[in-house]
Protein backbone atom coordinates (compact mmCIF):
# COMPACT_ATOMS: atom_id res chain seq x y z
CA UNK A 1 0.00 0.00 0.00
CA UNK A 2 1.41 3.37 -0.79
CA UNK A 3 0.81 5.78 1.98
CA UNK A 4 2.61 9.16 1.02
CA UNK A 5 0.37 11.16 -1.22
CA UNK A 6 0.69 11.91 -4.80
CA UNK A 7 0.09 15.56 -6.84
CA UNK A 8 -1.13 15.38 -10.34
CA UNK A 9 0.90 18.46 -11.21
CA UNK A 10 2.92 20.55 -9.02
CA UNK A 11 2.04 23.79 -11.12
CA UNK A 12 -1.44 22.87 -11.16
CA UNK A 13 -1.91 21.78 -7.80
CA UNK A 14 -0.53 25.28 -6.20
CA UNK A 15 -2.73 27.24 -9.24
CA UNK A 16 -4.37 30.15 -8.29
CA UNK A 17 -8.29 29.46 -8.37
CA UNK A 18 -10.36 31.13 -10.27
CA UNK A 19 -13.05 33.38 -8.20
CA UNK A 20 -16.02 31.14 -10.18
CA UNK A 21 -14.75 28.14 -8.72
CA UNK A 22 -14.01 30.35 -4.70
CA UNK A 23 -17.81 31.35 -5.07
CA UNK A 24 -19.42 27.73 -6.46
CA UNK A 25 -16.87 26.97 -3.04
CA UNK A 26 -19.04 29.06 -0.86
CA UNK A 27 -22.33 27.18 -2.38
CA UNK A 28 -21.60 23.93 -0.44
CA UNK A 29 -21.50 25.84 3.04
CA UNK A 30 -24.57 28.14 2.38
CA UNK A 31 -26.48 25.32 1.15
CA UNK A 32 -25.35 23.07 4.03
CA UNK A 33 -25.81 26.11 6.42
CA UNK A 34 -29.58 26.83 4.73
CA UNK A 35 -30.90 23.51 6.11
CA UNK A 36 -28.87 22.66 9.22
CA UNK A 37 -28.87 26.48 10.74
CA UNK A 38 -32.52 25.91 10.02
CA UNK A 39 -31.97 22.62 12.26
CA UNK A 40 -29.57 23.97 14.69
CA UNK A 41 -31.32 27.28 15.63
CA UNK A 42 -35.09 25.93 15.45
CA UNK A 43 -35.11 22.05 16.06
CA UNK A 44 -35.47 22.94 19.95
CA UNK A 45 -38.15 25.38 19.56
CA UNK A 46 -39.86 23.12 16.68
CA UNK A 47 -40.16 20.06 19.32
CA UNK A 48 -41.13 22.72 22.57
CA UNK A 49 -43.77 24.72 20.91
CA UNK A 50 -44.71 23.37 17.79
CA UNK A 51 -44.58 19.16 18.47
CA UNK A 52 -45.43 19.35 21.95
CA UNK A 53 -42.35 17.50 23.87
CA UNK A 54 -41.40 18.62 26.85
CA UNK A 55 -38.05 20.88 27.19
CA UNK A 56 -36.34 18.08 28.85
CA UNK A 57 -37.68 15.04 26.49
CA UNK A 58 -36.30 17.15 23.24
CA UNK A 59 -33.44 18.20 24.57
CA UNK A 60 -32.14 14.75 25.56
CA UNK A 61 -33.47 13.58 22.22
CA UNK A 62 -30.75 16.07 20.61
CA UNK A 63 -28.10 14.92 22.74
CA UNK A 64 -28.61 11.12 22.67
CA UNK A 65 -28.77 11.84 18.85
CA UNK A 66 -25.59 13.52 18.76
CA UNK A 67 -23.60 10.95 20.39
CA UNK A 68 -24.90 8.62 17.77
CA UNK A 69 -24.27 11.43 14.92
CA UNK A 70 -21.17 11.97 16.13
CA UNK A 71 -19.62 8.35 15.20
CA UNK A 72 -20.91 8.75 12.17
CA UNK A 73 -18.08 11.32 11.41
CA UNK A 74 -14.66 9.08 11.19
CA UNK A 75 -17.27 6.60 9.19
CA UNK A 76 -17.41 8.99 6.69
CA UNK A 77 -13.76 10.18 6.79
CA UNK A 78 -13.14 7.51 6.01
CA UNK A 79 -16.09 6.74 3.31
CA UNK A 80 -14.31 9.68 1.74
CA UNK A 81 -10.60 8.55 1.73
CA UNK A 82 -11.88 5.75 0.20
CA UNK A 83 -13.85 7.10 -2.81
CA UNK A 84 -11.74 7.58 -5.84
CA UNK A 85 -14.53 8.01 -8.61
CA UNK A 86 -14.15 9.68 -12.22
CA UNK A 87 -15.50 12.96 -10.34
CA UNK A 88 -12.83 13.04 -7.23
CA UNK A 89 -12.80 11.59 -3.97
CA UNK A 90 -14.78 14.83 -2.34
CA UNK A 91 -16.58 15.74 -5.00
CA UNK A 92 -19.05 13.25 -5.78
CA UNK A 93 -20.83 13.87 -2.58
CA UNK A 94 -22.25 17.28 -3.40
CA UNK A 95 -24.10 14.73 -6.14
CA UNK A 96 -25.04 11.68 -4.26
CA UNK A 97 -26.20 13.51 -1.21
CA UNK A 98 -28.03 16.69 -2.12
CA UNK A 99 -31.18 15.72 -2.74
CA UNK A 100 -31.05 13.36 0.11
CA UNK A 101 -30.19 15.99 2.89
CA UNK A 102 -32.94 18.02 1.34
CA UNK A 103 -36.04 15.62 2.17
CA UNK A 104 -34.50 14.45 5.66
CA UNK A 105 -34.47 17.56 6.52
CA UNK A 106 -38.18 18.21 5.52
CA UNK A 107 -39.06 14.96 7.59
CA UNK A 108 -37.26 16.37 10.52
CA UNK A 109 -39.90 19.60 10.68
CA UNK A 110 -42.55 17.28 9.99
CA UNK A 111 -45.38 16.80 12.52
CA UNK A 112 -47.13 14.04 12.26
CA UNK A 113 -49.71 12.91 14.54
CA UNK A 114 -47.94 10.32 17.07
CA UNK A 115 -47.79 10.42 20.87
CA UNK A 116 -45.62 9.46 23.22
CA UNK A 117 -42.69 7.05 22.42
CA UNK A 118 -43.93 6.92 19.07
CA UNK A 119 -43.55 10.75 18.72
CA UNK A 120 -40.12 10.68 20.31
CA UNK A 121 -38.88 8.05 18.43
CA UNK A 122 -39.61 10.35 15.00
CA UNK A 123 -38.04 12.96 16.17
CA UNK A 124 -35.02 11.26 17.12
CA UNK A 125 -34.96 9.03 13.55
CA UNK A 126 -35.31 12.01 11.65
CA UNK A 127 -33.44 14.51 13.58
CA UNK A 128 -30.46 11.68 12.79
CA UNK A 129 -30.68 11.11 9.67
CA UNK A 130 -31.04 14.70 8.71
CA UNK A 131 -28.61 16.53 11.40
CA UNK A 132 -26.12 13.46 11.65
CA UNK A 133 -26.00 11.01 9.45
CA UNK A 134 -26.13 12.73 5.67
CA UNK A 135 -24.88 16.54 6.78
CA UNK A 136 -22.42 14.57 8.15
CA UNK A 137 -21.79 13.24 4.32
CA UNK A 138 -22.32 16.94 3.56
CA UNK A 139 -20.29 18.23 5.59
CA UNK A 140 -16.76 15.79 5.22
CA UNK A 141 -16.23 16.64 1.91
CA UNK A 142 -17.17 20.59 2.12
CA UNK A 143 -14.10 20.35 4.46
CA UNK A 144 -12.12 17.79 3.01
CA UNK A 145 -11.70 19.06 -0.30
CA UNK A 146 -9.88 22.44 0.87
CA UNK A 147 -6.67 20.49 1.11
CA UNK A 148 -7.20 18.96 -2.44
CA UNK A 149 -8.16 22.19 -4.36
CA UNK A 150 -4.98 23.58 -4.07
CA UNK A 151 -1.78 23.49 -1.95
CA UNK A 152 -1.14 27.21 -1.64
CA UNK A 153 -1.82 28.49 1.82
CA UNK A 154 -2.92 31.33 0.75
CA UNK A 155 -5.73 30.33 -1.79
CA UNK A 156 -6.76 28.22 1.11
CA UNK A 157 -7.35 31.38 3.33
CA UNK A 158 -8.97 32.86 0.18
CA UNK A 159 -11.06 29.75 -0.86
CA UNK A 160 -12.15 28.90 2.87
CA UNK A 161 -12.80 32.86 3.23
CA UNK A 162 -15.50 32.53 -0.21
CA UNK A 163 -16.98 29.52 1.74
CA UNK A 164 -17.71 30.86 4.85
CA UNK A 165 -19.31 34.00 3.23
CA UNK A 166 -21.42 31.53 1.43
CA UNK A 167 -22.45 29.74 5.08
CA UNK A 168 -22.95 33.05 6.69
CA UNK A 169 -25.03 33.85 3.39
CA UNK A 170 -27.14 30.72 3.81
CA UNK A 171 -27.37 31.46 7.67
CA UNK A 172 -28.73 34.59 7.24
CA UNK A 173 -31.42 33.56 4.61
CA UNK A 174 -32.86 30.98 7.26
CA UNK A 175 -32.17 33.28 10.14
CA UNK A 176 -34.44 36.46 8.61
CA UNK A 177 -36.60 34.48 6.84
CA UNK A 178 -37.21 30.94 8.23
CA UNK A 179 -40.07 31.79 11.30
CA UNK A 180 -41.75 34.79 8.75
CA UNK A 181 -41.85 31.96 6.03
CA UNK A 182 -43.14 30.17 8.86
CA UNK A 183 -46.23 32.18 9.40
CA UNK A 184 -47.06 33.26 5.88
CA UNK A 185 -47.20 29.87 4.65
CA UNK A 186 -48.67 28.32 7.79
CA UNK A 187 -51.22 30.68 8.06
CA UNK A 188 -51.43 29.82 11.95
CA UNK A 189 -50.57 26.88 11.61
CA UNK A 190 -46.77 26.44 12.18
CA UNK A 191 -46.76 22.64 11.68
CA UNK A 192 -47.98 23.11 7.95
CA UNK A 193 -45.97 26.77 7.62
CA UNK A 194 -42.51 24.56 8.84
CA UNK A 195 -43.24 21.58 6.24
CA UNK A 196 -43.73 24.37 3.24
CA UNK A 197 -40.89 26.35 4.64
CA UNK A 198 -38.53 23.48 4.58
CA UNK A 199 -39.67 22.63 1.35
CA UNK A 200 -38.41 25.50 -0.47
CA UNK A 201 -35.19 25.84 1.74
CA UNK A 202 -34.17 22.32 0.20
CA UNK A 203 -35.22 23.41 -3.23
CA UNK A 204 -32.88 25.72 -3.08
CA UNK A 205 -29.77 23.61 -1.36
CA UNK A 206 -30.32 20.79 -3.79
CA UNK A 207 -29.49 23.48 -6.71
CA UNK A 208 -26.48 25.06 -4.80
CA UNK A 209 -25.07 21.50 -4.21
CA UNK A 210 -25.60 20.75 -7.56
CA UNK A 211 -23.73 24.20 -8.50
CA UNK A 212 -21.04 23.59 -6.67
CA UNK A 213 -20.42 19.89 -8.19
CA UNK A 214 -20.38 21.27 -11.63
CA UNK A 215 -17.94 24.08 -10.84
CA UNK A 216 -15.17 22.94 -8.18
CA UNK A 217 -11.73 21.15 -9.15
CA UNK A 218 -9.65 18.49 -7.37
CA UNK A 219 -5.99 19.02 -8.51
CA UNK A 220 -4.12 16.51 -5.78
CA UNK A 221 -4.89 12.84 -5.10
CA UNK A 222 -4.74 12.14 -1.76
CA UNK A 223 -3.04 8.70 -2.19
CA UNK A 224 -2.50 6.05 -4.62
CA UNK A 225 -4.62 3.42 -3.28
CA UNK A 226 -7.48 3.75 -0.56
CA UNK A 227 -6.45 3.95 2.78
CA UNK A 228 -7.42 1.40 5.09
CA UNK A 229 -9.37 3.16 8.41
CA UNK A 230 -6.34 1.56 10.46
CA UNK A 231 -3.60 4.08 8.00
CA UNK A 232 -6.39 7.10 8.97
CA UNK A 233 -6.19 6.37 12.63
CA UNK A 234 -2.36 6.68 11.90
CA UNK A 235 -2.31 9.83 10.40
CA UNK A 236 -3.88 11.11 14.36
CA UNK A 237 -0.73 9.18 15.91
CA UNK A 238 1.74 12.19 17.19
CA UNK A 239 -0.96 14.96 15.21
CA UNK A 240 -0.81 17.08 18.27
CA UNK A 241 -2.54 20.79 16.37
CA UNK A 242 -5.07 18.51 15.21
CA UNK A 243 -5.96 17.11 18.77
CA UNK A 244 -6.49 21.08 19.96
CA UNK A 245 -8.36 22.04 16.92
CA UNK A 246 -10.68 18.94 17.42
CA UNK A 247 -11.34 19.87 21.65
CA UNK A 248 -11.48 23.30 20.70
CA UNK A 249 -13.56 23.31 18.48
CA UNK A 250 -16.28 21.03 19.79
CA UNK A 251 -16.22 23.13 22.42
CA UNK A 252 -16.89 26.14 20.82
CA UNK A 253 -19.61 24.55 18.58
CA UNK A 254 -21.58 24.53 22.28
CA UNK A 255 -21.55 28.36 22.81
CA UNK A 256 -22.46 28.64 18.63
CA UNK A 257 -25.44 26.18 18.86
CA UNK A 258 -26.67 28.12 22.27
CA UNK A 259 -26.35 31.30 21.15
CA UNK A 260 -28.37 30.55 18.16
CA UNK A 261 -30.75 27.63 19.84
CA UNK A 262 -31.42 29.98 22.78
CA UNK A 263 -31.88 33.00 20.86
CA UNK A 264 -35.54 32.48 19.93
CA UNK A 265 -36.48 31.94 23.96
CA UNK A 266 -34.81 34.78 24.90
CA UNK A 267 -36.82 37.17 22.24
CA UNK A 268 -40.17 35.32 23.08
CA UNK A 269 -39.72 34.99 26.86
CA UNK A 270 -37.52 37.78 28.17
CA UNK A 271 -38.02 40.57 25.31
CA UNK A 272 -41.66 39.68 24.55
CA UNK A 273 -41.40 39.65 21.18
CA UNK A 274 -40.75 36.22 19.17
CA UNK A 275 -40.43 37.65 15.65
CA UNK A 276 -37.79 39.45 16.92
CA UNK A 277 -35.70 35.87 16.96
CA UNK A 278 -35.61 36.57 13.11
CA UNK A 279 -33.80 39.94 13.42
CA UNK A 280 -31.43 38.29 16.53
CA UNK A 281 -30.46 35.73 13.62
CA UNK A 282 -30.99 38.09 10.42
CA UNK A 283 -27.95 40.40 11.77
CA UNK A 284 -26.02 37.48 11.76
CA UNK A 285 -25.25 38.49 8.05
CA UNK A 286 -23.08 40.87 9.36
CA UNK A 287 -21.07 38.18 10.47
CA UNK A 288 -19.43 38.46 6.50
CA UNK A 289 -17.51 41.72 7.37
CA UNK A 290 -15.37 39.48 9.91
CA UNK A 291 -15.23 36.55 7.48
CA UNK A 292 -14.10 38.79 4.35
CA UNK A 293 -11.39 40.48 7.00
CA UNK A 294 -9.93 37.04 7.60
CA UNK A 295 -7.74 37.22 5.16
CA UNK A 296 -6.04 40.39 6.42
CA UNK A 297 -6.12 39.78 9.87
CA UNK A 298 -4.23 36.26 9.03
CA UNK A 299 -1.71 38.20 6.80
CA UNK A 300 -1.31 41.30 9.91
CA UNK A 301 -1.04 38.82 12.69
CA UNK A 302 -1.61 34.65 11.85
CA UNK A 303 -4.46 32.13 12.26
CA UNK A 304 -4.26 31.43 15.65
CA UNK A 305 -4.22 35.42 16.66
CA UNK A 306 -7.05 36.13 14.48
CA UNK A 307 -9.35 33.18 16.37
CA UNK A 308 -8.18 34.71 19.49
CA UNK A 309 -9.12 38.50 18.52
CA UNK A 310 -12.41 36.15 17.66
CA UNK A 311 -13.45 34.95 20.57
CA UNK A 312 -12.30 37.92 22.88
CA UNK A 313 -14.73 39.95 20.61
CA UNK A 314 -17.46 37.45 20.81
CA UNK A 315 -17.21 37.22 24.96
CA UNK A 316 -16.56 41.99 24.50
CA UNK A 317 -20.29 41.76 22.78
CA UNK A 318 -21.69 39.05 24.85
CA UNK A 319 -20.80 40.56 28.21
CA UNK A 320 -22.79 43.51 26.77
CA UNK A 321 -25.96 42.24 26.71
CA UNK A 322 -26.01 41.84 30.05
CA UNK A 323 -25.53 45.03 31.26
CA UNK A 324 -28.13 46.83 28.73
CA UNK A 325 -31.07 45.40 30.00
CA UNK A 326 -34.40 45.32 27.55
CA UNK A 327 -33.02 48.80 26.13
CA UNK A 328 -33.46 46.90 22.22
CA UNK A 329 -31.23 49.10 20.19
CA UNK A 330 -28.10 48.40 23.15
CA UNK A 331 -29.24 44.72 22.93
CA UNK A 332 -29.02 44.62 19.14
CA UNK A 333 -25.44 46.67 19.07
CA UNK A 334 -24.19 44.47 21.75
CA UNK A 335 -25.55 41.42 19.58
CA UNK A 336 -23.67 42.68 16.28
CA UNK A 337 -20.45 43.01 17.88
CA UNK A 338 -20.78 39.50 19.24
CA UNK A 339 -21.40 38.26 15.59
CA UNK A 340 -18.34 39.92 14.26
CA UNK A 341 -16.26 37.95 16.51
CA UNK A 342 -17.87 34.72 16.72
CA UNK A 343 -17.81 35.39 12.87
CA UNK A 344 -14.17 35.88 13.03
CA UNK A 345 -13.31 32.90 15.57
CA UNK A 346 -15.25 30.11 13.40
CA UNK A 347 -13.78 30.58 10.71
CA UNK A 348 -10.33 29.80 11.46
CA UNK A 349 -10.76 25.87 12.42
CA UNK A 350 -12.17 24.90 8.91
CA UNK A 351 -9.51 26.49 7.55
CA UNK A 352 -6.29 25.77 10.00
CA UNK A 353 -7.66 21.88 9.77
CA UNK A 354 -6.27 21.45 6.06
CA UNK A 355 -3.00 22.44 7.71
CA UNK A 356 -3.53 19.52 10.28
CA UNK A 357 -3.44 16.95 7.43
CA UNK A 358 -0.02 18.22 6.09
CA UNK A 359 1.08 18.14 9.57
CA UNK A 360 -0.47 14.35 9.83
CA UNK A 361 1.10 13.40 6.33
CA UNK A 362 4.92 15.06 7.51
CA UNK A 363 4.92 13.41 10.74
CA UNK A 364 3.40 10.14 9.48
CA UNK A 365 3.17 9.30 5.65
CA UNK A 366 -0.22 9.13 5.31
CA UNK A 367 -2.66 12.09 4.01
CA UNK A 368 -6.04 10.97 5.42
CA UNK A 369 -8.01 14.21 4.77
CA UNK A 370 -11.06 12.83 4.37
CA UNK A 371 -10.88 11.28 8.41
CA UNK A 372 -9.25 14.14 9.82
CA UNK A 373 -11.42 17.01 8.20
CA UNK A 374 -14.23 14.65 9.36
CA UNK A 375 -13.39 14.38 12.68
CA UNK A 376 -12.11 18.03 12.92
CA UNK A 377 -14.93 19.39 11.28
CA UNK A 378 -18.63 17.33 11.26
CA UNK A 379 -17.68 15.42 14.35
CA UNK A 380 -16.60 18.66 16.40
CA UNK A 381 -20.13 20.58 15.25
CA UNK A 382 -22.27 17.41 15.64
CA UNK A 383 -20.99 17.16 19.21
CA UNK A 384 -21.02 20.56 20.46
CA UNK A 385 -24.31 21.47 19.05
CA UNK A 386 -25.52 18.26 21.03
CA UNK A 387 -24.29 19.61 23.85
CA UNK A 388 -25.33 23.24 22.84
CA UNK A 389 -28.88 22.37 23.36
CA UNK A 390 -28.97 19.55 25.70
CA UNK A 391 -26.97 21.73 28.40
CA UNK A 392 -29.06 24.86 27.81
CA UNK A 393 -32.22 22.37 28.10
CA UNK A 394 -31.37 21.18 31.34
CA UNK A 395 -30.36 24.47 32.92
CA UNK A 396 -34.26 25.70 31.61
CA UNK A 397 -35.49 22.87 33.07
CA UNK A 398 -33.92 22.60 36.44
CA UNK A 399 -35.32 26.39 36.65
CA UNK A 400 -39.30 25.17 35.79
CA UNK A 401 -39.59 26.47 32.05
CA UNK A 402 -42.90 25.73 30.75
CA UNK A 403 -42.97 25.96 26.44
CA UNK A 404 -46.16 28.55 25.91
CA UNK A 405 -46.94 30.24 29.30
CA UNK A 406 -46.26 32.75 31.75
CA UNK A 407 -42.18 32.71 32.28
CA UNK A 408 -41.36 32.64 36.38
CA UNK A 409 -38.68 34.64 37.25
CA UNK A 410 -36.23 31.68 37.89
CA UNK A 411 -36.95 30.26 34.11
CA UNK A 412 -36.15 33.49 32.76
CA UNK A 413 -32.84 34.13 34.35
CA UNK A 414 -32.03 30.48 33.05
CA UNK A 415 -32.94 31.71 29.46
CA UNK A 416 -30.78 34.86 30.15
CA UNK A 417 -27.82 33.02 31.67
CA UNK A 418 -27.64 30.19 28.52
CA UNK A 419 -27.89 33.35 26.11
CA UNK A 420 -25.63 35.42 27.58
CA UNK A 421 -22.52 33.68 29.97
CA UNK A 422 -22.55 30.15 29.05
CA UNK A 423 -21.13 31.23 25.34
CA UNK A 424 -18.29 33.52 27.45
CA UNK A 425 -17.40 30.79 29.73
CA UNK A 426 -16.84 28.93 26.73
CA UNK A 427 -15.06 31.26 24.83
CA UNK A 428 -12.69 31.79 28.02
CA UNK A 429 -12.04 28.09 27.73
CA UNK A 430 -11.21 27.22 24.02
CA UNK A 431 -8.95 30.41 24.17
CA UNK A 432 -6.94 29.03 26.65
CA UNK A 433 -6.83 25.72 24.43
CA UNK A 434 -5.76 27.68 21.46
CA UNK A 435 -2.66 29.43 23.15
CA UNK A 436 -0.94 26.22 22.91
CA UNK A 437 -1.52 26.34 18.99
CA UNK A 438 0.77 29.22 18.02
CA UNK A 439 4.55 26.99 17.84
CA UNK A 440 2.63 24.27 15.49
CA UNK A 441 1.27 27.06 13.39
CA UNK A 442 5.19 28.42 13.05
CA UNK A 443 6.20 24.70 11.40
CA UNK A 444 4.13 25.12 8.77
CA UNK A 445 6.62 26.75 6.18
CA UNK A 446 8.83 23.72 7.51
CA UNK A 447 6.34 21.43 6.73
CA UNK A 448 4.87 22.36 3.41
CA UNK A 449 8.41 22.65 2.15
CA UNK A 450 9.71 19.09 3.31
CA UNK A 451 6.30 17.27 1.82
CA UNK A 452 7.03 19.53 -1.62
CA UNK A 453 10.20 18.03 -1.61
CA UNK A 454 8.93 14.26 -1.15
CA UNK A 455 6.20 14.84 -3.67
CA UNK A 456 9.10 15.58 -6.31
CA UNK A 457 11.20 12.77 -5.17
Amino acid sequence: MEKVSAVNNAADASAKLPVSEKISYSFTDMAGNLLYVTISSYILYFYTDVFSISVAGAGLILLVARFVDALSAPIWGSIVDHTHSKWGQSRPYFLWLAIPFAIATFLAFTAPNLHGTAKLFYAGFTYILAAGVIYTGIQTPITAILPSMTSDASERISANTYRMVGGAIGAFITSTFCLPLVALLGQGNDKNGFMWTMLIFGIVAVILLFTAFKNIKERTVAVAKPIPFKDSLKATVGNSPWYLLVVSFAIYWIAQSTRNGISVYYAKYNLGNEQLTSVFNGLQILGIIATISVPFVVKTTNKTAAMLIGLTIGAIGQAMMAFVGNNFALVITAWIIGILGASLAIAMPFAMLADTVDYGEWKTGIRASGFLTAVGSAFCIQLGSGFGSYIPSKIMAAAGFVANANQSAAALNSIKFCFIWLPIIIYAIVAFIMLFYFKYEKMEPQIKAELAERHEN
